[in-house]
């Protein structure tokens, strides 16, 4: 099985511009190749037939990509209409400033087949491609964010993959973003 990173993510995981919220002390080439090398901690079924989660072994200074929400916190929240590349409209998100989460312990790593990518129009030489990568404390995946379950629903000219809402995965979504948030240097 060969592991690619897609242009979509390789920008969102290794930024021109480094940033802390990104995958640390390591090269996209390195990545691709660690993934390719190494026997994943734990393989998980996706939200779809075409997506696999691969779970590794945080081998970097990586750090957990979600906060929880305390009273503590609350007032580092910020918010703002941002969209994920140029193609995409732009949706509200929000995030911390000025936190500091610990190390990740693992590194889920969100794969996509080579034929759903194609059918999305971003075709790769690969069995499988990089779509993200969550940065997490257990080895197990957290919810898609609600505003992702619904541009997937939307479908692939909106920048989703076309599978249907699942109202219940979008119930525990809601109950996990609600208590928890993205965090940025």
């Amino acid at each position: 099985m060969s592991i690619v990173l897609t242009p979509f993510a390789r920008p969102r995981l290794f930024p021109r511009t480094p940033r802390g919220n990104t995958i640390q002390d390591i090269t996209p080439e390195q990545f691709e190749a660690h993934l390719n090398s190494e026997t994943p901690h734990a393989v998980l079924d996706g939200y779809a037939p075409f997506c696999k989660l691969h779970v590794h072994r945080n081998w970097t200074s990586t750090r957990c990509l979600t906060v929880p929400i305390t009273e503590a916190n609350r007032h580092l929240l910020r918010s703002g209409y941002e969209a994920r590349n140029s193609a995409e409209l732009p949706v509200l998100v929000r995030w911390f400033e000025g936190v500091e989460p610990p190390r990740a312990e693992y590194l889920v790593v969100i794969l996509y087949s080579a034929a759903q990518l194609a059918k999305e129009g971003a075709p790769i030489d690969a069995d499988w491609g990089v779509v993200g990568c969550i940065y997490t404390a257990e080895p197990d995946e957290i919810p898609m964010a609600p505003i992702t379950m619904l541009r997937n629903a939307l479908g692939v000219e909106e920048g989703g993959s076309g599978v249907p809402l699942d109202r219940e995965a979008y119930r525990r979504s809601v109950d996990f973003w609600e208590r928890n948030a993205n965090w940025r240097p």
